[in-house]
């Protein structure tokens, strides 16, 4: 494989204009993007997110040994193998030395490369086509596509808009260190299922960042175990507060239709709208009737105003609370479920 064209010995790209190097900055995106480390955008211009994505990859060049950050077991190579003494800071500048390193793991068949296609649009309306038509034993496609909506637009690969040229699958990065350029673990596709190791696996690569429908089967797994799990646990953390006030601790409700009827775990959208809605006011509304914190903003949540939410509590089934605890627990998991519920009654 040859050597990246913006490897040269007296090059050094960097944040600004980068006056006539424009071709070559969309390069450098487009091998970040297959690397994993730029979240998105292929148009020449070298800002914030390509700055950021090259301190992320140094990052990973110096300290990055194949370890999780979490427990779902090591990355197939370790990033730090590919440096060879060449990165020695992080500079979020391409020089030499970095673009060296870049053309290394792009050679390397060990290391999966994040795939692209010609025409995202029409795969991505094949995919919410074949989603909605999907039938489910298991979780409500309903609200499962309201939670994907959030989650990725329900896009499994990026749509460009302008001079934009990203065509590849959609990666969500997670920057929970206290250096915001570190990468803690990345979301894959219309179902952002997330790895705390990277690079991905070739396993992992076929079963959830090439294959749509295998991602789906993840987060259908992830929401059935929340609500199996994180809905009436018997413990605080496993508890949904909002359903224990507003519903009690009887068995858990899966539908109000019975497993014969055609709307069973199906009619969700129609339900949203019977239940009936509410406005969610900044620092008026709680967050359930059993406490005194109120919505606000958060550093994920910039407005915590909210207009046609559906009434959680008039549901005749338990899935409003487990769109919640699919996003965690607290303020943060509220305004989830807010939003969950309001894409819900949007769908069409």
């Amino acid at each position: 494989m040859p050597k990246p064209a913006y490897q040269r010995n007296s090059l050094v790209l960097r944040k600004g204009p980068n006056q006539g190097k424009k071709t070559l900055v969309r390069e450098l995106q487009r091998d970040l993007r297959a690397l994993g480390y730029l979240r998105k955008g292929i148009d020449g211009q070298f800002g914030s997110g390509t700055e950021r994505a090259l301190k992320a990859l140094q990052h990973d060049l110096l300290h990055n040994h194949g370890n999780s950050t979490r427990n779902d077991g090591d990355a197939p190579i370790a990033m730090g193998d590919f440096n060879h003494g060449r990165v020695t800071n992080i500079s979020g500048e391409c020089d030499n030395q970095t673009a060296g390193c870049i053309g290394d793991l792009l050679a390397c068949e060990d290391f999966p490369k994040i795939p692209s296609v010609e025409n995202p649009r029409e795969e991505n309306r094949q995919i919410v086509e074949k989603m909605a038509a999907m039938k489910s034993k298991t979780v409500p496609i309903p609200f499962l596509m309201a939670i994907l909506k959030q989650e990725s637009n329900l896009q499994h690969y990026n749509v460009p808009r302008g001079n934009d040229e990203d065509t590849f699958v959609v990666v969500g990065l997670d920057t929970n260190a206290s250096e915001k350029h570190i990468i803690t673990s990345r979301g894959y596709g219309s179902g952002q299922y997330t790895l705390f190791h990277h690079p991905a696996t070739p396993k992992e690569q076929q079963d959830f960042i090439v294959d749509w429908k295998k991602n789906l089967k993840h987060a259908i797994k992830e929401l059935r175990y929340k609500f199996d799990h994180f809905v009436n646990g018997k413990t605080g953390s496993t508890r949904a507060d909002d359903r224990q006030v507003e519903f009690g601790k009887g068995p858990l409700r899966l539908c109000k239709y019975g497993e014969d009827d055609p709307r069973y775990l199906r009619d969700c959208q129609q339900c949203a709208v019977d239940v009936g809605s509410r406005d969610i006011k900044d620092g008026v509304t709680k967050l359930h009737g059993g406490t005194s914190h109120v919505f606000k903003p958060t550093q994920y949540y910039k407005s915590a105003n909210y207009s046609g939410i559906p009434v959680r509590k008039n549901f005749e089934c338990d899935w409003p609370y487990a769109i919640r605890r699919y996003n965690g627990s607290g303020i943060n998991s509220y305004h989830y479920q807010a939003r969950i519920l309001r894409n819900l009654i949007r769908l069409k």
